[in-house]
């Protein structure tokens, strides 16, 4: 019992040192983006008014959205576009307009199929751990856990795991360290 006591307290270490290197990549993403966009946004949001977090976040989305930023040949910034995407899809989700969070979400995965391979996987989580929060958040199960489905078959790294619907599905990230493929 004890061993597992142990073994247990090692994975939270573990899963507490991803979290960590995830906040860290995700403030260096975060730091190409306007603070007072994204502050704006997270408080309406918080305090109810989906309508302007949607606003603020279209404005954060329109800063990336450009060739110079983020495109086929410029890929400076498309790790950050598809995290602006991201948080509009889970605001539009937030507001009960479902089909404009899935137009946000699809658009996110295209930035994403762009973004550097060093940081896609945590860009990857971050996006469907939000939006699959988000779907969570108004009561759409099934949508959330089917994201947090489509994030693990996309690449992302462990962020995703601390989505209410893997936490629901039983689901924990798989250790680097096992030989255990499943």
């Amino acid at each position: 019992m004890a061993s597992s006591s142990v073994g247990h307290r090692g994975g939270r270490m573990h899963a507490l040192k991803n979290v960590v290197t995830v906040a860290a990549c995700a403030s260096m993403m975060a730091s190409c983006a306007s603070a007072s966009y994204q502050t704006a946004a997270m408080q309406a949001s918080e305090s109810g008014d989906q309508k302007a977090a949607i606003s603020l976040a279209k404005n954060e989305v329109a800063r990336f959205s450009t060739p110079d930023q983020c495109s086929h040949t410029t890929s400076l910034n498309c790790g950050t576009l598809a995290l602006a995407y991201g948080t509009l899809a889970g605001y539009q989700i937030l507001d009960g307009d479902g089909t404009a969070g899935e137009g946000s979400f699809r658009s996110a995965k295209e930035a994403l199929s762009l973004t550097d391979l060093e940081i896609r996987p945590s860009a990857t989580a971050m996006v469907y751990r939000d939006v699959s929060e988000a779907f969570w958040k108004v009561g759409d199960r099934r949508r959330a856990v089917a994201v947090f489905n489509e994030g693990r078959a996309a690449g992302a790294d462990e962020w995703l795991f601390m989505s209410s619907a893997a936490r629901a599905a039983g689901q924990r990230p798989t250790d680097p360290q096992s030989t255990d493929s499943r």
